[in-house]
């Protein structure tokens, strides 16, 4: 089981997690919403396409645009549609 965390909650859980370029990606459906807000930020990635963003708030902290996920991926990445990862200190335990 996959575990992402951060400032001491468990924010996604898995046993079937996707990782691509050394990043591993959760389902959305294993996302606890309640830490999650949407952000307006994007990124392009010639290899998988355009890169949405969610922040993180939990205990009054807050780790801006801190998930992210290819809501419509080109086929290289389509393995990863309706999947999220994580960057600035999320710790990712597998």
């Amino acid at each position: 089981m996959a575990r992402a965390i951060w400032n001491g909650k468990v924010i996604a859980e898995s046993s079937k997690v996707e990782t691509v370029e050394g990043s591993v990606y959760f389902p959305e459906s294993s996302l606890k919403r309640e830490y999650f807000r949407a952000s307006s930020t994007t990124a392009t990635c010639p290899r998988k396409g355009l890169a949405r963003y969610m922040s993180l708030l939990i205990d009054g902290q807050d780790n801006p645009d801190a998930a992210w996920y290819y809501p419509d991926p080109k086929p290289m990445a389509r393995k990863i549609r309706g999947y999220v990862a994580f960057w600035r200190g999320v710790e990712i335990e597998e």
